[in-house]
């Protein structure tokens, strides 16, 4: 467990290390996202519409999976039989 933990951690310190800059966008994306914006149009809100659309469909998938897999296995009326004797460790 600790080294996975310690493989995480320089995982993580190496991504964020090497993190270069990158397009979020292709060539033409970005063309009529400057364009819009530099001429006034609202075609650059629908861009930014269309991609948070696109950004949330995996989260809301995700909580739904999230939701029937806690219905479906939660537990109802669980009873425990805890004994009244002293447990000894060693």
């Amino acid at each position: 467990m600790k080294m996975l933990r310690i493989l995480a951690g320089i995982i993580t310190l190496s991504c964020l290390v090497f993190a270069g800059d990158v397009s979020a966008q292709c060539a033409m994306c970005t063309a009529n996202a400057e364009n819009s914006v530099q001429n006034g149009n609202t075609e650059g809100k629908g861009l930014n519409d269309g991609i948070l659309y696109l950004l949330a469909a995996p989260y809301l998938a995700m909580a739904g999976i999230g939701i029937l897999w806690y219905k479906k296995y939660r537990r109802k009326d669980v009873q425990l039989h805890i004994k009244d004797e002293k447990i000894n460790l060693n």
